[in-house]
Formats: structure tokens, sequence, C-alpha cells
């Protein structure tokens, strides 16, 4: 057995674990250094030309940061990685290599929060336009695409639409019209699912999320396939990346210009704490998603409760994509439900004893928000419908404790809500 035949559950504890070089340690040392000592100005150019591996400045590269990095190209898949401050990091990473003033984006509207304000509010500023489409109707992607789209963005599952796209059809929507696709794929992961072996070319993540799984650190990552080849007539200032990189010319172009220079470096104490996370990733995405049917199922049954909104109801307009694509693994563990006003969301989440009411998700423990009072209360009203949010709407990110303890706990909660 050799540790490229290793599976999943293997490779998310094993994967980039090189002890022999860390003192028989068998966690990553954390590198909390800002520079690196070299001992002639001969190695140092050497390392400055490219010419010789090595670690100069922590705003650069880190040897903590890279173990996460190779970690988690393993999982997806990829050829390549940077990690990053934040989720909002990878993504604005991910996007300003590829585009300048002038040129536009498509991307699914179902959108996390911040996403939707880059898009609409700060890319704006720098001259790209963005455009907003129904995640699940391929045709209005297909009308929305021109000679000026340099890519096109979709989140895995959307949040908190909890909506599923296609993504065998848009990466090839995007690879008609000499496009990359790249896909947020933080609330799937890649235990659930790996959108490189459905044509997409560059993954994001918020590490923070279920990677991390603890709550205990911020973070991103940008994974590259290395597939996407870059023309030059529509992508020129890849040619030099190109030339320098290969394969690796995207993510070369990532980590040089935009990742160095705006200062997107991950801590290497958040990258520590990511790896301890992922070595207990596959366990825990199993009971999280075990536990979140169960909540679905517990909730379109409470007299309390007016809908659910999860995709692995089969009532769900997002069922079958999902059932399909996620290869019957699951459905993720984020969902939305209804009551019968703002008041008795905000009566509800006053009177949860075991459940948190904080905004984050991913966490092991189950959180609850009320995301039009919260998150998005800075959106108009039009903006916040359109993003999926209501006055009575409650989002749920389904935890891994006693099922039955979490269930309890929904219950005496929405009775009271419900009085």
């Amino acid at each position: 057995m050799s540790k490229n035949t290793w599976r999943f559950g293997t490779q998310v504890i094993h994967g980039a674990q090189t002890p022999e070089q860390w003192k028989s340690a068998t966690q990553v040392p954390i590198f909390q250094t800002a520079s690196h000592r070299f001992d002639t100005a001969e190695e140092l150019a050497e390392v400055f030309a490219g010419k010789k591996p090595g670690f100069i400045y922590q705003r650069l590269r880190n040897p903590t940061n890279q173990t996460l990095e190779k970690r988690l190209c393993l999982l997806e898949g990829g050829l390549d990685a940077v990690v990053t401050s934040s989720g909002m990091a990878a993504i604005t990473d991910a996007v300003l290599a590829i585009c300048r003033t002038g040129d536009e984006i498509v991307s699914g509207n179902s959108l996390f929060m911040s996403t939707f304000l880059l898009y609409n509010n700060v890319f704006k500023k720098f001259g790209i336009e963005v455009k907003l489409v129904e995640t699940s109707d391929l045709n209005a992607w297909k009308a929305a695409v021109t000679p000026k789209t340099k890519l096109l963005f979709v989140e895995t599952i959307g949040n908190p639409k909890m909506d599923v796209p296609d993504i065998r059809k848009l990466a090839d929507l995007a690879h008609a019209n000499h496009a990359p696709l790249i896909v947020d794929n933080t609330l799937a992961t890649p235990y659930l699912f790996r959108p490189f072996e459905y044509g997409a070319d560059i993954v994001v993540h918020s590490t923070t999320k279920y990677l991390n799984g603890h709550g205990s650190a911020v973070g991103g990552v940008v994974v590259d396939a290395g597939r996407f080849d870059w023309p030059d007539d529509k992508y020129p200032d890849f040619k030099i990346y190109k030339e320098r990189k290969g394969p690796l010319a995207y993510i070369d172009k990532v980590w040089r210009e935009i990742h160095i220079n705006f200062g997107t470096s991950q801590a290497p104490m958040h990258s520590y704490l990511t790896l301890i996370g992922l070595d207990t990733l596959a366990l825990r995405m199993e009971r999280h998603q075990s536990n979140a049917i169960k909540v679905a199922e517990f909730l379109q049954k409470h007299p309390t409760v007016k809908w659910v909104n999860f995709p692995g109801l089969p009532q769900s307009p997002a069922y079958a994509t999902a059932k399909a694509q996620f290869e019957g693994k699951g459905y993720g563990a984020l969902l939305t439900f209804g009551l019968a006003s703002e008041k008795a969301c905000f009566e509800f989440i006053r009177n949860v004893k075991l459940i948190y009411h904080l905004a984050n998700l991913g966490d092991c423990k189950t959180l609850v928000i009320h995301p039009w009072s919260s998150q998005y209360v800075s959106f108009a009203e039009t903006a916040r419908h359109a993003n999926g949010i209501t006055p009575d709407l409650v989002r749920i990110s389904v935890g891994i404790e006693a099922i039955e303890d979490i269930l309890e706990d929904f219950d005496q909660a929405l009775r009271q809500a419900g009085e």
C-alpha cells in the first residue's frame, strides 16, 4: 500500500505528514516566525529567483501553511494551493488574479453575504461587473455569458438558499466560452463532493467552517486543478506565468501577484489548528449529515414550523441534483426553516439551551441565527429576498451532538415560540 492509494479517510489524517522532517513529531510544528535565516547571500538570491525552494518571509510562504496547502490539495485532488487569512481573502485572491477593469463575471445569485457584497459593491469600484443569475437556471447562465466573461462562480450548496447547481453543466458552459469555473466548496467539503471531478477548474473554501470544525481559527484556501490553459488572446496577463510555471501558472499568479501584495497570508497558528480539525473531518461529516437529515425530518413534522428547506428532503427543488451529484453520500448539514413571524424566530432563539446563537457555521456545535435581522440587516429588502432571506427564516448549522439532545432542545424552544 502506498500513499497514492490511500482513501479519503486516511489522507485526511496522514496526507502531507512528514514526521521525518519534524524531528519525529506527529503534528506539524508551528513555525511562528516572521522570517527565515540564510547562511549566504547566494543562497537567498537563489530562493528569491525561484531556482531553489525555501522560506523567506511569513507573508510569502510558511512551512506550517505549506503542510495545510498540500493536505488540502490531496483532499480536493488539486495540483497546488495557497492558504489565506479567511474565506473572503481566498475568493478575492482567486478572482483578482483573473480579472481586471472592464472584465465581467457571471455568478449564481445564491451567495454568502460577504461574497454578495464583494461582488456588488467592491468589485464594481474596480470596474469589474458581476452578473448574478438564478443559480439553478442554466439558460440564465447561458444568456449572461459574453466574450468579456472571464470566469463563472458558484457555491456547491447555496447559503442560505440551499440550492444545488449542476457543476458539470456549468463547467461545460464555462469551457465552451474559454473561461474557468470557480466553485466555493465550503458547505460540501471534499468529503461530500470534489468539484474537480465534475469539471471545475478552481476551488475555494472558508477553512473556518467544516475543515477546521471547532470554531477556533479563521482561514481560507484557493486550490487549482492545473488544467485550464489560459488562452493568450483572452488572458494576456498569464503569458509570463505560463512560461515560468506551466500548469502551475494560475496558482503562481495568485501567490505572486495578489496574495503577497495584498497581504492575505494565513497565520501559522491558524493553519496548525485547521490541520488538527482535518484529522476528524470524515468522521464529523458523517455525523453532521446524519444529524441534519434527522433534524430536517423532525422540523418538517413539528406543528410550529411552517416550512423546511434542505436539499436532502425529497420535496426540495435541489433534491434530484444533490442526490446525483453527491452520489448518495449526504446533503450537507446546513438548513433553514420558517416560523410564523420574525417575533416567533426571536422567541425560538431566546429559548434554545444547548444550541449556540452566533454568526458562524460548520462548527461541531449546533448553531442558529436569524439572518434577516443580523448578517443581512444592511441589505435592501429586495436584495434580502433575492438571496432567499425572509423575516420568518431561521438558519441552522447542525452539529455533531447526540441527536436526541438536539431534537429535545429544538422541541422545547419551538413550543415556547408557538405559544
